[in-house]
Parts: structure tokens; sequence; C-alpha cells
């Protein structure tokens, strides 16, 4: 097989006309020859940072839809299956990938469960992960997020390290924030990326530590704008990723989105495609061809290089998309699930004043509040005054300080209550399992009744999102591990869209309010955070009272 156009040569940054011989999956040659083509054959996108179970799709069906855009390969952390169900989560990945030509290449998640502070459905100890690094399927120890573990040497956590330094395989960070001789003790450990960097300062100091740091954008967290400027200069250890991609925005466009974005503020186009196609070939050292002989043939043509627009997409020499259209076949799967907890009870979600000394809080009571900020996962603790109604706390639409709860998917123990703020419902409620890291049930809503019937929707349905006001309801099942759709990713896409639409209409004015909402009970992300167990602080790593003393 013959292609012919402008090759892209990213390593010695020239473009010229050009013909690839293929066979047997590989590029045999590459030559320059005049012809009148204009479009440009180029290395394919590598998302370098992505859970795949935030797409709501399953690898197979991610897949059909990544490549359109261009996508070759991931580097795809399972945290959120196996914190449901463990290694054998992770397995179930790895086997379902390997159905489709896409390049998947998973890592041991190094944090199951994330914390000590929440309860997950399964737990993978230094000696799971030893197993799981052994695998050629495993490349890398995924995204240590236990960075209190580190700088107070847990043995535990140093002891996956180690085995991640045993089998020669890299190290990928979390550590939002993280400063000074905090980040470079962390460093020292042996991690290399990082992907939480939300200032341009803090990802500068990070660079200049040696860490490779990943420019994020995804459907909830977009650090592009914040970090962009940096690549310049730092091409080489730059690389892009989207770590949650719900279904909607995969549609629309992947990395080649964050390229266009880049070329149009004036970076090279060159220092582009390192950072998009080359760097997370050389950390990871995966199989993925780079546009050279003897290279897979993994290579995409696109109209320019200024918007991207994909016309083919070739993995191992097979066009896999082509004008919009994927040639990735769907897949029979199977849809493990552990959901076993039974309905609620309204008289579940009641949060009383906390009597003090024999006296009650009342009108006084001053409150702990999550404020959710719009495109960002860490959030504020701010202090609200109350509003009481019949001794217990209530949500308070007119201030839009919202009652939330978290619901211990795996046995059936008492809600966890809180209150947030930014998620502006004036009625119903939202709710979902998709809820980083442990994948309990997340909700917030303008009632008890409501939050108690958005709750049971999702227990009734083993999972999923969804979004309810009296008697109507919206529902996207999820029942792969109750986080995962077994729809193809245009269905769930537009299921997804439907409810987001009927979340939007109750009030929420978030972008993305049901992945900002699935990140509330991420503990690992400051500030204030909830857990099945109760409300945290990610400063103090702590569980702090919901009313404030004094």
């Amino acid at each position: 097989m013959q292609i012919q156009g402008q090759i892209v040569d990213i390593q010695n940054r020239r473009i010229y006309a050009g013909e690839i011989t293929v066979a047997n999956g590989k590029i045999i040659s590459i030559i320059e020859k005049n012809h009148g083509l204009k479009n440009f054959i180029m290395p394919g996108f590598i998302d370098a940072h992505i859970h795949i179970e935030s797409s709501m799709l399953v690898p197979s069906e991610f897949a059909k839809i990544a490549v359109l855009h261009g996508t070759v390969a991931t580097i795809s952390d399972p945290h959120e299956i196996a914190n449901v169900l463990g290694s054998e989560g992770v397995y179930y990945m790895i086997e379902n990938s390997k159905k489709v030509p896409l390049k998947f290449h998973f890592g041991a998640p190094s944090c199951v469960p994330a914390t000590s502070f929440e309860s997950a459905g399964a737990m993978i100890d230094s000696e799971g992960i030893a197993e799981l690094l052994a695998s050629p399927d495993i490349y890398y120890l995924a995204e240590m997020m236990n960075y209190p573990g580190v700088l107070f040497d847990d043995d535990e956590v140093l002891k996956k390290i180690q085995w991640a330094k045993h089998f020669n395989k890299p190290v990928d960070g979390h550590a939002p924030g993280l400063r000074g001789k905090e980040v470079r003790k962390y460093i020292s450990a042996g991690i290399t990326t990082d992907h939480e960097c939300f200032t341009f300062e803090e990802a500068e100091e990070k660079l200049s530590l040696g860490m490779k740091v990943l420019i994020r954008e995804g459907s909830a967290a977009k650090n592009f704008e914040a970090l962009i400027d940096l690549l310049p200069d730092n091409y080489e250890n730059i690389m892009f990723c989207s770590d949650d991609k719900h279904p909607d925005d995969l549609i629309v466009g992947h990395i080649n989105l964050l390229c266009a974005r880049a070329v149009a503020k004036g970076i090279d186009v060159f220092k582009v495609l390192q950072a998009a196609c080359v760097n997370p070939v050389n950390h990871y050292k995966i199989n993925v061809g780079l546009l050279k002989e003897n290279d897979a043939a993994d290579f995409i043509i696109v109209e320019d290089l200024v918007n991207f627009k994909v016309q083919q997409t070739y993995i191992n020499g097979e066009l896999v998309a082509e004008n919009g259209e994927s040639f990735v076949k769907h897949v029979a799967f199977e849809t493990p699930n552990n959901f076993t907890i039974t309905a609620k009870e309204i008289s579940d979600f009641a949060s009383p004043v906390r009597y003090r000394s024999g006296a009650i809080s009342g009108s006084n009571s001053t409150i702990r509040v999550i404020e959710a900020l719009e495109g960002q996962l860490i959030t504020n603790e701010i202090h609200h005054k109350s509003l009481i109604v019949d001794g217990k706390i209530v949500s308070d639409t007119e201030n839009d300080i919202l009652k939330m709860a978290v619901v211990n998917r795996y046995q059936n123990t008492k809600p966890a209550i809180a209150f947030i703020k930014n998620f502006g419902l004036k009625k119903g409620a939202i709710a979902s399992s998709v809820a980083h890291d442990c994948h309990n049930i997340v909700v917030v809503g303008t009632s008890d009744a409501e939050i108690c019937s958005a709750v049971n929707l999702i227990i009734e349905n083993k999972g999923g999102v969804c979004a309810v006001n009296g008697s109507e309801n919206k529902i996207l099942p999820l029942p792969v591990a109750g986080i995962m759709s077994d729809k193809n990713g245009w269905e769930t896409a537009k299921l997804y869209q439907e409810i987001d639409a009927m979340a939007k209409d109750l009030g929420s004015n978030l972008k993305a309010p049901f992945m900002t909402l699935s990140f509330m009970a991420l503990l690992v992300i400051p500030d204030l955070k909830l857990s099945d167990k109760g409300l945290f602080s990610g400063n103090t790593f702590s569980f702090v009272d919901l009313e404030v003393e004094g």
C-alpha cells in the first residue's frame, strides 16, 4: 500500500511531498516524491493520561469515536474500575481493549482505594501492584494520588514505587498545588509526571525540577489556558491529556482540538506535535509509530496543520476511520457489577442541627460549605449561615447552598451529608454513581425527598447518572461496574446530553454539572470534599465537622 501527501517529519522539523509504503502493519519506506497533494501525513495523536471509564464507555466503544479525531493511542489509568472491582477490573479493561485496533496502554492503579477515608469496592496492595506491573500489558505505575503517603514515607506507598522501579516502568504523579520542599521530596521518590498543575507557576516549578507536565483539558478540569504558554520553551517535557472526557465532548473532538488551539496561539507546529504525538511514546516506551521506516504504521492524514481536521486514521496499517466514519467494529462485552445496597428512605438524608451542651445551634448555626469551581477539580471551603427548618439543616436554594450526600454503594450504611455551592439547582436533584474515586453515589438536591428519589433511581438501575424533578426523571444506566454504559458512544452521548440539559433546566449553570459532581467526592483534590464517611479537608487530610464551632 502506498500513500502520498505532505510528510510531516517532526523530529527533523520539515515538511515535504512524499510517499509512504506500508506492508504487514509497518512502514517499509518513506521517500520524497513530487505530487500535487496538499493534505498532510503525520503521526497520530496520543492522550497521555485518561481514565477511559470517565467517558462512560468501555474501551472498545471509546475507540470507535477516538479514531475519528486521529487518536491512535492512549495512556490509560484504570483506577476507576479498579476501585470498584480491583485487579479483576483492570484485566477486564485490558481484555476488552485488545479486541479493537486503538492502542491502549494501561497502568497499575497505585491508590485503590485512594485513601482510607472512604469505602471502595476493592483494594490493591503492594503485592497486587507487583503482580500487575509484572504483566507486559501494564506499562507504568498510575498516578500516585497519595502524595501525603510519599511525603511521610508510608511503607506501602514506597513499596509500590519500588516495584515500578524494579520493573523499569515510569511512575505517574498527582500532586495538585504541591510546591517547594514537599514537591522536591515527591519527585525524588521517583515520580516523573503531573497532570494536576493548575497554575503557570506550579507547572513551571515542576518542570524546572525535571518533571514532565501534562496539559489537561477535560470535561471538568480545564488547565489549557493556564499552562499553554509553557509549551514553547518546554516542548520536550510537555504532553497533552484529557484525564476525564464525557461522551458528548469526545464526539466533538479529542487531542486534535488542543493542537488547533495551540497553533492558533502562534506556537510552532512542530513543538505542538512533539507534545501531542512524540513525547508520550518516548516517556512510556510504547510501541506506537512515529512515521519512521520500520515503525508501526500508525499515522493520520489531516486537511491542514491549523484545524487538524482528520481525513484518515491508520493503526498498524489498517484504515480505521475516514471522513467522519469509524471502521472500528462492535465487539460483545460483559457487564460486571457489584451494586448490592437496598433503597433508601427520605429520613436517611435528614441533617439535624447538632446539640452543644444541651443547647441547639439553631438559627445561628454556621456550616462548612463546599464551593465548587467551574472548570476546576479543586474546591474551596467557605462558611455560611445554615437554613434551619424543624430543627434540621436543609437546602437553601435562595443562596444556592444545596444539600449533598454520598451513599456507600457497597454496603448499607447511613449516607454522609454536606452542603455545596454553585450547582444552582432551583428544583429537583441530580445524582451519579460516577464519583471519583470509589464510585459511591453522589447527589445534590433541593430537598431530602428529591435527593432520596434520585439515589433510589441509581440503585434501581445498578448505576447511572440521573436527574429528577417530582415525577419526572431521566437516567443513563451504567451497568458496567456502575460506571460505564452497555451502549455505543453515540447513544450514550445522546442520553447524557438529555440528562445534562435537564440538570440545566433545573437551574444549574455549570458547563458540565455531572462531571463536576463526580469530583466532589475526590478526597485527594483539595480542599473540602465529601466521602461516604464524612466531610473531609484535603488540606489537613482529616475529617471536619459540618457545623463550625463558635
